[in-house]
């Protein structure tokens, strides 16, 4: 009876230096991230909200300051309608001639100008998307434990063009599976507010 009343003694005795160990041990880390992802940055640009909105509203501002363009070439044909019907040499048709000259220089600085403008401002809205871009598919790759997110073009491919098929060939990923594509996932966040924000359930891969 004491024999076993010792075994008994020593199983607890182990049982507790075990539980002991256990809990001064420290966890193990999660290691580094191991899966691989995709992210079609052409689709997104097609369907970010914000960023669809930006582009129109650049293009109606482009839109109007070109229909002011109009009215100052309407304008200057006029005049020109006008120096047809006075004689060569005359006051009036040098007069003319000038102010038709000034106002032709004027119009193709401005024209020049306005079109720096908004290709600047055009350059502004697609770095400020593709920095939100960037910054939604670093959270979600954090999130899921994606190490490394490779960019793709899931448009058909035009064969009638020779430089779309060289595109084509020259692409870096040749074949992904369809679980791994994140597109859906990072465009949820984009859209959901107004920058890169919680980061979706994960998806089984």
């Amino acid at each position: 009876m004491k024999r076993q009343f010792a075994g008994i003694v020593c199983v607890a005795l182990a049982a507790l230096v075990s539980a002991s160990a256990s809990a001064q041990a420290p966890a193990p880390s999660a290691g580094p991230a191991v899966h691989v992802a995709v992210v079609d940055i052409g689709n997104i640009f097609k369907n970010h909200s914000r960023f669809k909105a930006s582009i129109d509203k650049l293009k109606d501002e482009a839109m109007t300051a070109r229909n002011g363009m109009k009215a100052e070439e309407e304008r200057i044909r006029g005049l020109m309608e006008q120096a047809k019907g006075l004689n060569v040499g005359t006051p009036d048709f040098k007069r003319l001639e000038k102010e038709i000259t000034q106002a032709q220089g004027e119009l193709q600085v401005n024209v020049q100008l306005q079109n720096k403008d908004f290709a600047e401002r055009e350059g502004k809205v697609y770095m400020q998307c593709y920095e939100e871009v960037e910054k939604a598919v670093a959270q979600f790759a954090r999130q899921h434990r994606i190490a490394v997110v490779h960019r793709v073009d899931a448009e058909p491919l035009d064969t009638s063009n020779p430089q779309n098929i060289l595109r084509e060939i020259s692409k870096p990923v040749v074949y992904y599976e369809a679980g791994i594509d994140i597109t859906k996932d990072i465009l949820s966040m984009l859209n959901s507010s107004p920058v890169a924000g919680q980061v979706p359930p994960a998806r089984p891969r």
